[in-house]
């Protein structure tokens, strides 16, 4: 089945889905998605704790949204391979949200007849489809830390070119780290 389009998700009115038990005939969800994101820290970790990075770009989601794991993990994968190709072992990069948030889909009536599913179950429950990070205005969601100033600039531009595939208005912020 195909990915329904981000804007039937983008926008949360409620509190975070997340229910789940360790018991499974306890919980309402069955079955849990695992998240699409592989990696949270990429990059020399080691280096950036030690201090060794000078600059640091942020990018911050200007609105209250969701981001679904297949944008956070498509932006992640964009960053990761320019930062491969221009600066190898010279940054840290880190996804600073977690999708813990579940998304339901409700299925329609295929055919003739039997079209209760689509008038008399108004907020039904649906089926688990997928998962989200919901995120607040202000919010962090990528953090780039560099060995230089050359280097943060690539991972500005990287920032740049990845803020199309996030639902969301965002903001670039460029650091110098003090020392």
């Amino acid at each position: 089945m195909a990915l329904r389009k981000a804007s039937a998700y983008s926008k949360f009115p409620a509190r975070p889905f997340t229910r789940t038990s360790k018991n499974k005939s306890k919980s309402y969800i069955k079955t849990i998605p695992f998240p699409k994101v592989v990696k949270y820290h990429i990059g020399s970790q080691k280096d950036y704790r030690e201090g060794k990075h000078t600059h640091a770009v942020r990018l911050f989601s200007e609105e209250r949204v969701q981001l679904r794991d297949n944008a956070l993990e498509a932006a992640r994968q964009a960053l990761t391979k320019v930062m491969d190709e221009k600066a190898l072992g010279q940054y840290y990069l880190a996804v600073r949200v977690f999708p813990h948030h579940f998304l339901r889909e409700n299925k329609t009536a295929a055919g003739a007849g039997a079209d209760r599913m689509s008038t008399g179950m108004t907020q039904s429950y649906g089926i688990i489809i997928g998962r989200a990070a919901q995120v607040g205005a202000g919010q962090e969601v990528f953090f780039i830390s560099c060995v230089n100033e050359r280097i943060a600039r690539i991972a500005r531009d990287a920032l740049i070119a990845v803020k199309a595939k996030l639902p969301c208005a965002t903001r670039i912020v460029f650091q110098e780290l003090g020392k």
